[in-house]
């Protein structure tokens, strides 16, 4: 269950940085306030009940990692940020990082 949670608590850790691009323009500027920091929240709790049993370095580990990458395709997909083989390169050696770190626990 509580790596049900770590992997929550990363997807969570997505929508905080959309906020605050969000917050950005400033017709969503408060919806986009309101948004990042619900999911810091949100975040934060799922990461605290994981660590439960998860080792913390583990845990930061794999948040930041799914954040990360999650982040990192929002931005592609959604906000036209650059998409270059090496950009995806580097996305693919941090969930491999995230993999190997799952597959040591």
């Amino acid at each position: 269950m509580n790596w049900i949670y770590l992997v929550m608590a990363g997807l969570f850790e997505i929508g905080w940085p959309v906020g605050l691009k969000m917050a950005q323009v400033p017709g969503t500027r408060a919806l986009g306030i309101v948004i990042a920091i619900l999911f810091m929240g949100i975040s934060g709790l799922l990461l605290w009940l994981a660590q439960r049993t998860i080792p913390m370095g583990t845990a930061y580990a794999v948040w930041t990692g799914i954040g990360a990458a999650g982040t990192f395709l929002v931005g592609v997909m959604v906000y036209n940020d650059p998409a270059s083989v090496m950009r995806f390169a580097g996305v693919a050696l941090i969930i491999a990082g995230v993999v190997t770190l799952k597959l040591a626990h």
